[in-house]
C-alpha cells in the first residue's frame, strides 16, 4: 500500500519505519522537502520525501500525525483526497482545532476523505515496538468509515499490534481521545513509565 505519512515527528516516524518495514511505500509529506523533522526516516526501506500534496496525491491512505489545531489547514494543503483513507492519530485534549471538537471532525467536514481515527491511544515506544514478549499489544479506533477502519486494522497489525478494537463511530472520536488521556496519566502522571500499554483480555 502507498501511505503518505504528514508530520515525521515521534508518532508519525514510529508508523513510517514500521510500515515501510512490513514492505508499504511510504512518501512523507512535508513543508520544506529539504528541511523537516525526521530525515533520518529516509534511510527506512521504500521510503521518499514530497511536498504535502504530492504525497497525499499519490497514495491510498494518509496518515495525520500532526498537531491538531492545524486540521483545518492541513486539510487545504492536502488537496483533493476524495475517497482516500485519512488516519488521524492526533489528540485534541489541549489544543482543538476549533470551531471543530476534534481533527477528525475537522477532516470529516472538511475532504472528501474516509476519516478514521486510530494510533492516538499510546506513545511512539509502542508504536515501534507493540511486542512486550508474552503478548502484543492492542489498538483502537473510531469512526463512521467502514472502508477506512478496515485499513487502520490492516495496518495496526502491520505495525505489530495484535488487534485493532472499533470504539464504535463518530460519537466515540472524543471518548477515544479521552481513553488517550488514561495513558497519559499512567506513564507520565503516575510514573509508570512510557514502556506501558494497553490489552484487552476477554473470558472465553
Amino acid at each position: 500500500m502507498k501511505i503518505a505519512i504528514i508530520g515525521t515527528g515521534n508518532v508519525g516516524g514510529a508508523l513510517a519505519t514500521q510500515w515501510a518495514k512490513a514492505g508499504h511505500q511510504i512518501l512523507l509529506g512535508v513543508q520544506d522537502t529539504q528541511n523537516f523533522k525526521g530525515q533520518a526516516l529516509l534511510q527506512n526501506p521504500n521510503t521518499s520525501v514530497h511536498p504535502i500534496a504530492e504525497a497525499a496525491a499519490q497514495v491510498e491512505a494518509i496518515l495525520v500525525a500532526t498537531p491538531p489545531q492545524i486540521a483545518a489547514e492541513l486539510a487545504k494543503q492536502l488537496g483533493d483526497v476524495q475517497g482516500k483513507v485519512l488516519i488521524d492519530a492526533t489528540n485534541a485534549v489541549r489544543n482543538r482545532p476549533e470551531p471543530y471538537p476534534t481533527a477528525y471532525h475537522a477532516f470529516a467536514a472538511l475532504t472528501g476523505a474516509e476519516v478514521v481515527k486510530c494510533f492516538n491511544t499510546t506513545g511512539y515506544e509502542n508504536m515501534l515496538n507493540p511486542d512486550y514478549g508474552s503478548v502484543r499489544l492492542d489498538m483502537f479506533m473510531a469512526g463512521d468509515s467502514s472502508p477506512a477502519k478496515s485499513v487502520a486494522e490492516t495496518l495496526a497489525r502491520d505495525a505489530g499490534f495484535e488487534h485493532c478494537y472499533d470504539f464504535g463511530k463518530s460519537d466515540k472520536v472524543e471518548l477515544l481521545e479521552q481513553f488517550a488521556l488514561a495513558w497519559i496519566n499512567l506513564a507520565i502522571f503516575q510514573g509508570m513509565g512510557r514502556t506501558v500499554g494497553f490489552k484487552l483480555v476477554k473470558r472465553s
